[in-house]
């Protein structure tokens, strides 16, 4: 089951910090009035609280100004008014009050009030964090990274990060921690990455706490742990972390750390599905489709995989495509397999190679066949390299091309592909695009005939039987040819076999037979 990456990293900047309402910005003479202040907005006294606030934000107190802008954002005690927010957020700013500066630079940031100016927002976000504002620093760190108001500078974002890291601000330790995973701005390096999403997720910060699980699921710098990645996982999907709880999801099914409960998959794939999550919506609908946790729904099942295919999840737009193949909507099935396909997605590549190879819901095109094939061979699929080595191999939307055949069956074969390594052998057999070698023959018809390749088993075969590139022996071939007898696919491969094991066996004593029977019975692929 997929799982989700760490794609999310940043959370939105923070807006407002704890405790604007500071006493010593009003003065001991004001104490009494702070007071009330503080009285009257923990009990939900909004009213009061302006009241109070508004004649000291009018005489130019800075933190009262700033407090008014809050009540006026929010609405509380007054309609919600952004362009008032702006206002006296400004006339604190002015004075050099660092938290009306950072929510100054929020509102231009994200078009509060005012129009969208990045410029304006990296202006003020610098103004405070030059004072050391811990919030700022890491908003100023966000610009940097993503080249707003600024071209991006990864070194200049890992060091208002770094800043705003130090002074224990739980984002900015988190950003801190994507940069060295990824490399950003500084060399790759696990165990720091580690330190920082340790320290953020400590805080409770989920994004933190989902990187972390991740850390620890994968091995980087620290040793692979189940347990402890569904630990990290499951803090941050208590919190509603939607990514955390679709790999809360995917731990349970797969049973990962933890006994496989497809029951406790569900419950956190649906809640993670629910708040919009690609890969939670994908594997909820194979759960429906398999009846997995869950009574079968061919409906339900499309209903979630159309959800996560419409968000551009290319591996439930193979699903789907898969599904309506089998319900013979060709139309339908090609249209999401093209769309993942169209993604990169090498596997719906080497799908829709195949499609055009044989001719499957479109019109049969060597050259569009290749081209797919290739596509998904040059990212390592297997199945693709193995078909692109056939047409290679027969001259199909190409010139015939042995040595090229012999490249891509050998990618393939590598990868333990048994259609290749059948091929493979066969082109060391006949001397195709390599030096005739019946020993290497040997070798990858065994590889093949192992992992049940019925036509390898054939021929691995005929090789005991002739002594060709291995010492004669009855008995294996006999065996090898039961094997394919027993499972081939169709009526002439399986005569085939059996023809050739009956020549054999018309020649050789009833102890040798019995010991031929003895191995195909024992016989298990690997």
């Amino acid at each position: 089951m997929a799982k989700d990456g760490r794609g999310v990293k940043h959370q939105i900047k923070i807006l407002f910090a704890v405790g604007v309402l500071a006493s010593a910005l009003f003065g001991a003479a004001a104490a009494d009035q702070l007071l009330d202040v503080r009285a009257a907005y923990s009990r939900g006294d909004y009213a009061t609280v302006i009241r109070l606030l508004r004649p000291r934000a009018e005489q130019g107190h800075a933190t009262a100004q700033t407090n008014l802008g809050l009540m006026y954002y929010n609405g509380q005690g007054v309609a919600q008014d952004y362009t008032q927010a702006l206002i006296w957020f400004r006339k604190a700013a002015d004075q050099g009050m660092a938290i009306a500066q950072v929510n100054l630079g929020w509102m231009y940031e994200n078009g509060q009030g005012v129009a969208r100016d990045y410029a304006q927002a990296l202006m003020w976000f610098r103004k405070a964090a030059d004072q050391g504002n811990a919030i700022a620093q890491s908003n100023l760190g966000s610009m940097h990274e993503n080249g707003q108001g600024v071209a991006r500078d990864y070194a200049q974002a890992l060091m208002w990060f770094r800043k705003a890291a130090d002074q224990g601000n739980a984002i900015a330790q988190s950003n801190l921690g994507s940069m060295y995973e990824n490399g950003q701005g500084v060399a790759q390096d696990y165990a720091q990455a580690l330190r920082w999403f340790r320290g953020a997720a400590d805080q409770g910060n989920a994004i933190a706490q989902t990187n972390l699980g991740s850390m620890y699921e994968n091995g980087q710098g620290v040793a692979q742990d189940h347990a402890q990645a569904l630990i990290w996982f499951r803090k941050a999907a208590d919190q509603g972390n939607a990514i955390a709880q679709s790999n809360v999801g995917a731990i349970y099914f797969n049973g990962e750390g933890v006994a496989r409960d497809y029951a406790q998959a569900l419950i956190w794939l649906r809640k993670a599905a629910d708040q919009g999550n690609a890969i939670a919506q994908g594997n909820l609908g194979l759960m429906y489709e398999n009846g997995l946790g869950v009574t079968q729904d061919t409906t339900q099942a499309l209903n979630w995989l159309r959800k996560a295919a419409d968000q551009g999840n290319a591996t439930a737009q193979i699903n789907l495509s898969s599904m309506n193949e089998n319900g013979q909507d060709a139309a339908e099935d090609l249209n999401w397999l093209r769309k993942a396909a169209d993604q990169g997605n090498a596997i719906a590549q080497g799908k829709l190679g195949l499609r055009y190879y044989n001719g499957e819901g479109v019109v049969q095109d060597y050259m569009q066949a290749l081209l797919w094939s290739r596509k998904a061979a040059d990212q390592g699929n297997a199945i693709a390299q193995s078909n692109l080595g056939v047409m290679y191999y027969n001259g199909e939307g190409v010139a015939q091309d042995y040595t090229q055949a012999l490249i891509w069956f050998r990618k393939a074969a590598d990868q333990g592909n048994p259609i290749a390594q059948g091929n493979l052998g066969l082109m060391y057999g006949n001397g195709q695009g390599v030096q005739q070698d019946a020993a290497q023959a040997v070798v990858w018809y065994l590889k093949a005939a192992e992992r049940g390749n019925t036509l390898a088993q054939i021929n691995l075969g005929a090789l005991y039987a002739n002594g060709e590139g291995v010492p004669k022996d009855s008995a294996q071939a006999v065996m090898w040819f039961n094997l394919a007898a027993s499972h081939a696919a169709d009526a002439a491969t399986r005569d085939f076999a059996v023809k050739n094991r009956d020549a054999l066996v018309a020649k050789m004593p009833p102890a040798q037979i019995a010991e031929a029977q003895r191995m195909a019975n024992e016989w298990a692929p690997k």
